[in-house]
């Protein structure tokens, strides 16, 4: 059985003026349920808030938690912090941390949230508010649980503020392949970056990856992969300049989910961007890439 963390206040009531589909994640908890006995459901606890404070600011920190964000703030992000989004903030890094001993032990693991990779020491960005990749990474390793960790982002926006928040630090490595011309227009330093021209195709975009990411993995050495599972590389997302097909989508994920297994390293996805009108369409890109990630990861411990 496939791994899922959620919670139900992922689901959190839209707040006004808000262009984030917040109805993504309870459509993608819906197909994934339709999908009939597949699953192993998981609860997280919410991220306790000194481990918050370790990536983030303590003064953002409690502006969110208290839901006073500041309006300059609110703008970065591209929505206001109410109670409920705020709860909603602690709880999503708090799955992405589960997700990760959950394929510690048993392969592979996908939180439902997450991959929340704009958000930055003193801000959120991006739809981001606080950062679960960087978070959860920073509590593993302080924990003792890994020594280190690989974040592979690869949703179509480079994973600036992941880079931020873990430069420097010689148990977190990034890696980032995103469309070079897409936001954010200031890119951060990541361990690895592979900017792509815009209308990368399947054929170019699986080239870059393999040529690139194999490399990272046998100088750094991870014991466990991190993965930001974007959808928006997909031709035609709202807010991606890449080519790719549903088809190419689905072999980036089973490449990702092979190649792990192969090194016998635990992968834990988050689930990262994807847009457009039709929330149903995208949250079936969603579910896809579990399925694809999830297909031959978790039905034994891995030997390691």
């Amino acid at each position: 059985m496939i791994p899922i963390v959620h919670h139900p206040d992922y689901v959190a009531p839209a707040p006004k003026r808000s262009q984030y589909q917040w109805n993504k994640n309870g459509l993608v908890r819906d197909l994934l349920l339709a999908e009939g006995d597949s699953f192993a459901w998981h609860e997280p606890e919410p991220m306790p808030r000194r481990w918050l404070e370790a990536v983030h600011d303590p003064d953002y920190v409690a502006e969110v938690l208290e839901a006073r964000v500041p309006a300059h703030k609110e703008r970065r992000i591209g929505f206001p912090v109410t109670p409920a989004v705020a709860w909603r903030a602690q709880c999503v890094p708090g799955g992405t941390y589960l997700a990760a001993l959950l394929a510690i032990d048993q392969g592979f693991a996908a939180n439902s949230a997450g991959g929340s990779h704009h958000a930055l020491g003193d801000t959120g960005a991006g739809f981001c508010v606080f950062n679960d990749l960087a978070i959860a990474a920073i509590r593993l390793v302080e924990e003792g649980t890994v020594e280190r960790v690989l974040i592979v982002d690869c949703d179509v926006h480079q994973g600036d503020g992941t880079a931020a928040l873990t430069a420097g630090r010689t148990d977190v490595a990034t890696y980032s392949i995103h469309a070079e011309k897409n936001f954010p227009a200031r890119k951060a330093r990541s361990t690895l970056d592979v900017g792509l021209p815009d209308g990368t195709g399947d054929v170019e975009y699986l080239a870059a990856l393999q040529e690139t990411l194999i490399p990272l993995l046998d100088g750094f050495g991870p014991d466990l992969i991190l993965y930001q599972a974007g959808v928006d590389p997909l031709a035609g997302d709202r807010l991606g300049r890449l080519g790719l097909s549903y088809d190419g989508l689905i072999a980036r994920d089973r490449w990702i989910a092979a190649t792990m297994r192969a090194r016998g390293l635990p992968l834990a996805s988050a689930l990262g961007g994807g847009y457009g009108l039709d929330a149903l369409e995208v949250s079936r890109r969603h579910v896809a890439s579990i399925l694809s990630l999830g297909s031959g990861t978790a039905k034994q411990p891995l030997q390691r």
